[in-house]
């Protein structure tokens, strides 16, 4: 019988319990990561955007422009394209299509910053990479293409500061080692090196900037104090006029998310109606498992008796609507209890019977309250017709 014990012990209401709730808990707990997967991809591959931790991503510049309250958003899905902040976009190769982006953002302020170095994972390091030299210049000259050709030259800068040509004095760069411009037809200059070549430009009359060299943003440019405010002058500058937040694009680089149903169930205003839904389910789930009060017995449909007859009988007579066709027969009941209580002849019938009764006295006289209960038309003269004789027996002794 032991074995048998310990079988029924597996199936105890606690441990019952337990393990709902730990189904429970666990059901939720997947809906949960299932809505805020995509939001939990950390984007340490090494790449150049703004997820990433290695010298190429612009992470920092993204820590940075929180800390100082410039309030930078992560933009993984295209319907947040339409933002007024200026929205930075990091292609990596060159062979991104730019088009949908740019078709989204004609008169917002745009920074595209073209790629410059090739890289290759850290064996030594899981997640890390190394530099591997620069890109062929094909790679960024190819970003705008074929709306817009551009030239891209290297050259050896020796870390001289660079010139603002149409931005405030403020934003002073020194120049990355080596240095990347860009030169293009359109292309009107911001920031300039000695000889005269763009490293910030404006295409055209649009809010559309291209950053030649993403050393400035990236974060080894954000190890350098000066380079780390300039960067974030930079931002403000060409951020739109009244903006309170910075958007970084990383859709173009593999990690957008579609819109996700189930992620707006946690996120208001949505989320109060889910909480009190989980609120909801858990007083049923208590109510099932625990009873308040004692348990209440169904009432019969059909009750024993006398009284549960008369009840039912009555019931169905009312549903029919036939309680003024009752008066006569109450009548003839009332007058059978009398002769039976009054002692009265039995040759006495009908007419006579009727006088004999009559004969008795009181206020009423027994025909008149018989005639009323045989003519009652509905049930409150009935009922006023039945009264008078029960009245008229009472008053007899009856």
């Amino acid at each position: 019988m032991e074995p048998q014990h310990g079988a029924q012990g597996a199936f105890r209401p606690r441990t019952v319990a337990i393990l709902l709730v730990i189904g429970i808990l666990g059901f939720l707990g997947t809906l949960v990561l299932g809505a805020v997967a995509p939001d939990l991809r950390s984007g340490r591959n090494g790449g150049a955007h703004a997820l990433s931790n290695a010298v190429v991503g612009f992470s920092g510049i993204v820590r940075l422009a929180e800390a100082t309250g410039r309030n930078p958003a992560i933009v993984r899905n295209d319907r947040l394209f339409d933002t007024e902040d200026l929205l930075v976009v990091t292609p990596e190769t060159g062979r991104e299509d730019l088009g949908r982006i740019l078709a989204r953002r004609r008169v917002k302020p745009t920074l595209v910053i073209l790629p410059k170095w090739q890289t290759v994972p850290d064996p030594a390091v899981s997640g890390w990479v190394r530099e591997a030299g620069l890109l062929p210049r094909a790679m960024p000259e190819a970003v705008f293409a074929p709306l817009y050709r551009l030239a891209v030259a290297r050259r050896r800068s020796g870390g001289r500061p660079l010139i603002p040509a149409d931005v405030p004095e403020a934003i002073r760069f020194a120049a990355p080692r080596p240095l990347q411009t860009v030169a293009g037809r359109g292309l009107r200059p911001l920031i300039v090196d000695g000889r005269g070549g763009i490293v910030l430009g404006q295409l055209g009359t649009v809010p559309l900037y291209v950053l030649a060299d993403p050393d400035l943003l990236s974060n080894v440019g954000m190890a350098d104090a000066r380079q780390a405010a300039a960067a974030l002058a930079l931002l403000d500058y060409l951020n739109s006029g009244g903006a309170t937040s910075l958007a970084f694009d990383v859709t173009l680089n593999g990690f957008g998310a579609s819109p996700n149903p189930l992620k707006l169930a946690f996120q208001p205003p949505f989320l109060a109606m889910t909480l009190a839904i989980a609120v909801v389910l858990l007083m049923v789930a208590i109510r099932a498992l625990a009873r308040f009060g004692p348990a209440r017995q169904p009432d019969r449909a059909i009750a024993f008796g006398k009284a549960a007859l008369i009840d039912n009988t009555a019931a169905l007579i009312r549903k029919a609507g036939r309680e003024a066709g009752l008066g006569g027969r109450y009548a003839e009941v009332v007058r059978e209890r009398a002769v039976a209580a009054f002692g009265v002849p039995a040759r006495l019938h009908d007419a006579a019977l009727d006088a004999y009764l009559d004969g008795l006295g009181g206020g009423d006289r027994f025909s008149d309250l018989a005639r009323r209960a045989r003519d009652a038309r509905d049930g409150h003269e009935m009922l006023a017709a039945a009264q008078g004789l029960h009245r008229w027996k009472q008053e007899k002794g009856g």
